[in-house]
């Protein structure tokens, strides 16, 4: 069996996630630990026991979502005497997630990677003013008919696709009047249903060029090394293990679109045949259900998990 491990972005949040690892497993509680003590700021306190508008804040959600994906990981590893790169052929994670991959795969140091989704977090807010754009997800639409969408809400303004998810989950993103816009049109094309996204900021949209001109000052003064195993790149939906690459894809990505059907499209046809989700939630096995028949996946986020996991190994 063919594994690839991923890890999921903002959105998969929710306060009291990792608690449980972090009260039993010591390798869990030192990433924390860590992370509090990179950030200089309680942020494990926000994760476990926050009111979820506190954790929702982007500079606090991207760093959380890491720190949980991690100290998941450090259990596994413990737990199993092994390596990620000992029973899997890829990483991947959604936005946000590339970071924990990237992590995961060695190329980050947690410190540095908690560091830059600081930075990144509070970039990507400070992009555009509170109230100036928006996401909204357009259910039962492919990425041709999103993009056909986009363009007519544009009307002068930005709207464009942010998230290619699965087949019939496309997310647009762009500034409030363009967003505002999407749902009539949307309908007048046959789209069953449109979602507006409780989110503060247009992500993934050119509204975010600040955000990536910040990023590309982070990233220039970080070691990135190369990865223990390839990872499945957000804008390319292709593997790369060049360093160099990586720095510029994480550029990218703040403003270009996550190609995540595409991702879990390259990992079928290379092979792959098992996805292990580490992390917040599970909404990447429900989006690789999605776009493969023929992967199946396994969610890690509980002592309980990596036992049943590690006994099928």
């Amino acid at each position: 069996m063919t594994k690839a491990i991923l890890f999921p972005g903002q959105g998969s949040q929710y306060p009291g996630m990792g608690r449980e690892m972090a009260d039993s497993f010591i390798e869990a509680r030192h990433v924390f630990e860590e992370v509090d003590e990179v950030l200089k700021q309680k942020l494990s306190q926000i994760i476990f026991s926050g009111q979820p508008e506190e954790l929702a804040l982007t500079e606090n959600t991207q760093p959380a979502l890491m720190a949980v994906s991690l100290a998941i990981l450090r259990v596994l590893e413990k737990q199993g005497k092994l390596k990620i790169r000992d029973i899997a052929a890829y990483v991947a994670g959604h936005s946000l997630g590339e970071y924990s991959a990237l992590t995961a795969a060695e190329s980050f140091t947690l410190a540095d990677s908690a560091t830059l989704l600081r930075i990144r977090g509070k970039a990507m807010q400070q992009a555009v003013p509170k109230g100036q754009g928006g996401m909204v997800v357009l259910l039962g639409a492919d990425l041709d008919l999103a993009r056909k969408i986009a363009a007519e809400a544009a009307a002068g303004d930005i709207c464009q696709a942010a998230n290619d998810n699965s087949p019939g989950q496309v997310v647009l993103s762009g500034s409030t009047e363009a967003i505002a816009r999407v749902a009539g049109i949307a309908t007048g094309h046959g789209v069953k249903r449109t979602v507006a996204l409780p989110v503060s900021a247009p992500f993934h949209s050119e509204l975010m060029a600040p955000a990536a001109k910040t990023m590309q000052e982070a990233l220039a003064n970080v070691e990135i090394k190369s990865p223990s195993l390839p990872l499945i790149a957000n804008v390319t939906a292709m593997e790369t293990s060049s360093p160099a690459e990586i720095r510029r894809l994480l550029v990218e990505q703040v403003t270009g679109m996550v190609r995540w059907r595409e991702s879990v499209v390259y990992m079928e046809n290379k092979g792959v045949d098992n996805i292990v989700e580490i992390g917040a939630g599970s909404v990447l096995s429900g989006l690789t259900k999605r776009s493969s028949a023929k992967i199946s996946t396994v969610s890690l986020e509980r002592p309980a998990d990596i036992e049943k996991f590690l006994e099928s190994l």
